[in-house]
């Protein structure tokens, strides 16, 4: 008997009067001790048909049209909220995508989990804490009893989602829904989770229902996919047949979407920007007077160059100081050392002076969605900075703002548009085009694609490199994804710990790392010998 059986679901948002339909006659079913993958691209109803298994979103919004969700054999969309109850975390349990947003901030760990544990099982507080602190140890987290006593805000990003791991398991359900648990975490963390949760599977014999965009992850994880488009399950089969045998036209592209080629061949000798033992050190105070007894070395001793037309690619996991190093680059916080840009040393310019070089020294952020003010329509915001730097040509402004509209292939007729009125892909394009209005000379891109689907992925890849030809831009392109820096960078400097641990060329870091740490982020890519 299957654990799960959707049948014929359709699902829908508004009301009886107004009803966008965005699941489709959907039929699933999930083994008992099977990890089944649901793939597909951002909005194609992976995280919708998920959450209506279980009910976790509001009804309205979500309306169940038709059909029914079986959970061995008993139809889930006729079950009332205390049924429901009874079978959610104790049954049926999620990991959600962001464990930030999902863990209580104010809130110690030992209370949650803790909560979680007793709302579902007849246990004393103390027990309860004794149950914790296994789960906790059977994830992987270091200092069990010190982490317990945390707020979420003191743990790694990989720390969050092992928490989250086992606060999903802790009750020993039959059915794990993960929701990208992934997605926001560095390669070898990603790896270590992909592991924990397979590791997990076996040992308890559950079902898993795996959402993810990513089919490097399914291929390393899944016994079943399933492919996702606009609401549709267009493709259905085991992972090795589905791999080696795609039949839907969708599934080639997914499969087809994976970042490839080299750097674009416009690489000088001319120096454009050169970085002589740059130091970022935080101090760190204790004691009633707050004295500085030490320093965390975000940034420590770093040296490098780039030339026109070149892409650098610094590598590292969170916290390895990629970020800290290009907000030094720019000035934007206090650092030690030389920086100079176009034969100038900008190192402590006060920021009126540093205004005449921003002109050409330019930034792209991570987030797309937080980096670009709501308030503000598309050609203000990609014309903010000719505000500044032309404040008094008008006519040129506009021409400037409907050319770079065309550059990254944003409609030019769109720039009246805000905007939540444009996807992730699109609003990273809008991001671009605000750096690129103003002929920069290097580009600091920090994770610009992070938070894509593959297939967007590669077009901003590509847009970066038709841009980089036709300009001869150079680019400092931080990410923890290393197949985007293959398929990007000319040289690669990789970091941990604020330190540089192993620098050259894209061929030679790749295919001769050195270094054990290089070795490590490599083989945990997936990217050994490719």
């Amino acid at each position: 008997m299957s654990l799960l059986e959707i049948k014929q679901l359709n699902l829908g948002f508004g009301n009886d009067q107004s009803l966008t339909q965005v699941v489709f006659d959907l039929n699933l079913t999930i083994e008992k001790g099977q990890i089944h993958a649901l793939v597909g691209e951002s909005g194609s109803g992976k995280s919708v048909t998920a959450l209506s298994i279980i009910q976790l979103l509001d009804s309205p919004p979500l309306k169940i049209m038709s059909g029914e969700i079986n959970w061995r054999n008993e139809d889930l969309t006729r079950a009332s909220e205390a049924r429901l109850r009874e079978i959610r975390s104790d049954k049926i349990s999620v990991i959600f995508q962001e464990p930030m947003t999902s863990l209580n901030p104010l809130h110690a760990i030992e209370k949650q989990l803790g909560e979680v544990i007793m709302l579902h099982t007849l246990c004393s507080k103390k027990q309860a804490v004794v149950k914790a602190l296994e789960w906790l140890n059977k994830v992987g987290i270091r200092e069990p009893e010190q982490k317990l006593k945390a707020l979420p805000h003191q743990l790694s990003g990989g720390e969050k989602q092992r928490i989250m791991i086992a606060m999903a398991l802790v009750n020993e359900p039959d059915l794990l829904i993960a929701d990208e648990p992934t997605t926001a975490l560095d390669v070898t963390i990603q790896a270590q989770i992909l592991s924990l949760i397979k590791k997990l599977q076996r040992e308890t014999k559950m079902g898993v229902l795996f959402i993810t965009h990513d089919l490097s992850i399914v291929r390393r994880i899944a016994d079943q996919v399933s492919v996702m488009e606009q609401g549709r399950i267009v493709e259905s089969a085991e992972k090795e047949t589905l791999f080696n045998h795609p039949r839907h036209s969708y599934t080639q592209k997914l499969l087809a979407a994976e970042p490839s080629g080299r750097a674009t061949n416009t690489l000088t000798q001319k120096p454009l920007l050169s970085v002589d033992q740059l130091k970022v050190w935080f101090p760190i105070r204790k004691g009633v007077f707050q004295r500085t007894v030490d320093h965390f070395k975000a940034v420590d001793d770093i040296s490098f160059g780039l030339n026109t037309g070149e892409t650098l690619g610094v590598v590292g996991e969170s916290g390895s100081g990629k970020s800290t190093l290009a907000k030094a680059i720019l000035q934007l916080i206090k650092s030690e050392g030389k920086v100079v840009f176009l034969g100038n040393d900008i190192q402590g310019l006060k920021q009126q002076y540093m205004r005449a070089h921003r002109q050409h020294l330019q930034v792209v952020f991570q987030d797309p969605y937080g980096s670009l003010s709501p308030r503000m329509s598309v050609g203000d915001i990609i014309g903010e900075g000719l505000d500044i730097h032309a404040p008094n040509d008008i006519a040129a402004r506009e021409a400037r703002i409907l050319e770079v509209m065309k550059e990254v292939e944003i409609d030019p007729s769109w720039r009246e548009r805000y905007p939540n009125e444009f996807s992730g892909g699109q609003r990273q394009r809008i991001a671009i085009a605000r750096a690129l209005v103003l002929r920069p000379k290097l580009l600091i891109l920090d994770e610009p694609t992070s938070s894509l689907d593959r297939t967007i992925q590669i077009q901003i890849i590509e847009l970066l490199k038709h841009l980089q030809e036709k300009y001869q831009l150079s680019y400092l392109f931080i990410s923890h994804d290393l197949s985007v820096i293959k398929a990007l960078s000319h040289n690669v400097l990789v970091m941990q710990s604020g330190k540089v641990v192993e620098t050259g060329c894209c061929d030679k870091i790749f295919n001769s790392p050195e270094q054990p740490y290089t070795q490590q982020l490599i083989s945990a890519a997936g990217l050994e010998n490719v």
